[in-house]
């Protein structure tokens, strides 16, 4: 999730990610997508089993800021928000 192109950048991980992108983009629950406004959904990975998903995000967590935005453009280079792109 971000708030603008090459704007600050959150990663998490959850089993319904329609729900969670529209409890950020509504700001429904406290915490730091909230306090920074973090709306725009531009990049996901989907994973079979949960635990695969958590070793990826604490990787590229561990990752500097430009990975992570090399890997958004990579697949998203406009930074254009995907959450539509889930219904």
């Amino acid at each position: 999730m971000t708030n603008r192109p090459n704007g600050t950048l959150y990663l998490g991980v959850t089993s319904d990610l329609s729900r969670r992108c529209f409890e950020h983009r509504e700001g429904t629950l406290p915490g730091f997508t909230r306090r920074h406004r973090l709306k725009h959904l531009v990049w996901f990975e989907r994973f079979d089993d949960i635990r695969d998903a958590i070793q990826r995000e604490t990787s590229m967590k561990r990752w500097p800021r430009a990975w992570k935005v090399r890997t958004i453009m990579a697949i998203n280079p406009d930074w254009t928000d995907l959450y539509e792109t889930l219904h």
